[in-house]
């Protein structure tokens, strides 16, 4: 049904948890998987004059949030591998969290995005915005939302 499937991480106990349980789901397809990090732009300093020289250039925060992709994405990889499927992971730049998880898909030719919710409701959830909410507004892709009650601990 599904030949290849983004699963989406942020490094949180909660996207972790999301990405094992994708993997699971993977395996049980038969599916690819293609796991992405996104990591915000590059920031200037705002009404500074000269940049500070303890303030990272681009060229090192974008090694620097390529590295922390690669951690946050090691586990997805190890578990697509020990699960013997094909695998991938990609960091990408966006302000637009939700825009850049829908435009991955798109280029890279998923059939399924497969990302977590916090489980939150309410004032919870209008307030804090959701990413999952925005992708499934922005995508014509099937996502399959793996919804955690409660926080899992942290690793």
């Amino acid at each position: 049904m599904y030949r290849k499937i983004l699963i989406t991480t942020d490094g949180s106990a909660v996207s972790q948890h999301t990405a094992c349980a994708g993997v699971k789901f993977a395996q049980q397809m038969g599916a690819e998987v293609l796991a992405l990090f996104v990591a915000p732009e590059y920031q200037y300093p705002v009404y500074v004059e000269i940049i500070p020289p303890s303030y990272p250039s681009e060229e090192e925060y974008v090694a620097q949030m390529r590295r922390l992709g690669e951690e946050y994405m090691g586990k997805i990889m190890r578990s697509a591998e020990n699960s013997g499927l094909k695998h991938a992971c990609t960091t990408a730049f966006s302000d637009t969290a939700a825009l850049k998880i829908v435009d991955v898909a798109e280029q890279e030719g998923c059939d399924l995005i497969f990302m977590g919710s916090h489980g939150r409701s309410g004032w919870g959830q209008l307030l804090l915005g959701s990413v999952t909410n925005k992708v499934l507004s922005h995508t014509t892709k099937p996502v399959l939302v793996h919804r955690l009650i409660n926080e899992p601990a942290a690793a």
